[in-house]
């Protein structure tokens, strides 16, 4: 057994870790769209919340996501090892203490559910223990390495901001929000699987069955497509409910059409071209800040 090993899974021995190494554990670049979604579902909700509220609300789905994702790397910390693209998190370099990242995640996952039930409501602090849990037990630990759904099934935890946004607003759960909720989970697959037909060497490696290791990038690239297609006329779906106005409507509509056209360009890409894939996912994620922009922008302003 390697020294790196004994680190990994006997935890490495801690005083390195610095401010930012626990900042990295929360995943910031995934807590911004977790913020923004959140924010697009408290815009989108009828009535207000009160400033200091909502600001208490945001910031415990912040951290509550945060969270999840240093459960998450605890979790992961041999596969990340060996990947490329997760090989510089501060768990595999040794900075971080696996016990103390774990105590860190559960802390910091428990907190804000009770702050956000004490300060808001305890329909939104369930969404958000319900959404943890999710991405712990089911997306971590169940699926992620079992099967090439793992991003289908276990995406649904990255949809539950917008639903939760909306309870701390309204205190119930309606159809709207589960509309919002289900454009995150439909755009979650084509959003993934676009980087996974790139770093699909990298999961090989670790042993995790994504769908492009395990059913190849043709099968892969025909699922992205078969989503993006089910996502344009759902992204819609605001609209026919209430919640958005026709600026949002047109916005769905183009995106929608060029997130397929970039989802064809993808499937019809040579198997060694790999800009395809990476266009659409950097494009994925422009999709849902510009359609839940949108929203929020309409709600200001009406």
């Amino acid at each position: 057994m390697t020294d790196t090993t004994i680190e990994l899974h006997g935890g490495a021995v801690g005083g390195t870790a610095s401010v930012g190494d626990y900042m990295a554990l929360l995943k910031p670049r995934v807590m911004i769209l977790v913020v923004y979604s959140a924010i697009a579902g408290m815009a989108a909700a009828p009535g207000g919340l009160h400033p200091v509220l909502a600001l208490a609300a945001v910031l415990c789905i912040t951290v509550g996501a945060g969270a999840s994702g240093a459960i998450n790397m605890w979790y992961d910390r041999d596969i990340d090892a060996v990947m490329k693209r997760t090989a510089l998190r501060p768990i595999p370099q040794g900075r971080v203490n696996p016990d103390e990242a774990l105590a860190f995640g559960v802390v910091l996952s428990v907190a804000p559910v009770l702050l956000l039930g004490l300060a808001v409501n305890w329909v939104a602090a369930a969404l958000l223990a319900l959404a943890s849990a999710f991405y712990v037990f089911v997306y971590t630990i169940w699926l992620k390495r079992r099967t090439p759904q793992n991003i289908v099934i276990g995406g649904a935890a990255g949809a539950f901001p917008p639903m939760i946004g909306w309870a701390a607003v309204t205190g119930d759960v309606t159809l709207a929000s589960v509309i919002l909720f289900a454009i995150i989970f439909f755009w979650t697959p084509p959003h993934f699987w676009a980087l996974s037909l790139f770093a699909s060497a990298d999961y090989e490696k670790a042993g995790v069955p994504m769908l492009p290791v395990v059913a190849g990038a043709r099968e892969t690239k025909r699922q992205m497509l078969a989503y993006t297609l089910i996502l344009l006329p759902l992204a819609t779906a605001p609209w026919f409910v209430g919640i958005a106005g026709t600026a949002y409507l047109a916005t769905s509509v183009v995106l929608g059409l060029l997130f397929v056209l970039c989802a064809v360009r993808v499937l019809r890409a040579d198997a060694t071209d790999m800009k395809p894939a990476k266009r659409m996912f950097g494009f994925s994620i422009l999709y849902l800040f510009v359609l839940f922009g949108v929203l929020i922008a309409e709600r200001l302003v009406a």
